[in-house]
């Protein structure tokens, strides 16, 4: 499940794409904008600079602004900044694998092989949709077209 912090996250993130200006945007526009706790926000705005998301500017006119092109920033990799690995279970998990303590044979274990099943689809629709798919209005039918 996604949690309110990487929705907030991603909502910040495609107001700052959705704005695409050569000014930066205030934290008070996007908290209001996105209905978004300020508090909240800096800590998640912080995160997002730390990885290369954002970038931030100091001043009366300061603010924040994308460090990379909307096209460049792909859901998959801000949710799991924020929230880790999609995998359901450790055991499916790539970025963070991790044998189960309880599991008798991994290799035929049905579990395991159905949540790495959903964790192929979800990552390959989360890896290939863009901040930029998004806001063109390309979202299901681009990645769903691919054979998932």
């Amino acid at each position: 499940m996604l949690s309110q912090k990487a929705k907030y996250a991603m909502r910040a993130l495609l107001y700052l794409a959705k704005a695409n200006s050569d000014e930066p945007v205030g934290i008070a526009e996007i908290a209001a904008k996105q209905a978004v706790p300020r508090k909240f926000l800096e800590l998640i705005l912080l995160e997002l600079k730390r990885n290369g998301f954002v970038q931030s500017f100091r001043g009366k006119h300061g603010g924040y602004a994308l460090a990379k092109a909307p096209e460049e920033i792909h859901f998959g990799e801000v949710i799991r900044l924020i929230d880790g690995p999609l995998a359901a279970l450790p055991c499916a998990s790539l970025t963070a694998y991790r044998r189960c303590v309880d599991c008798e044979d991994e290799a035929t274990c049905v579990i395991r092989r159905v949540l790495k099943q959903v964790r192929d689809a979800s990552s390959g629709i989360l890896d290939r949709t863009s901040l930029s798919d998004v806001l063109d209005g390309r979202t299901g039918e681009l990645v769903m077209g691919d054979g998932i």
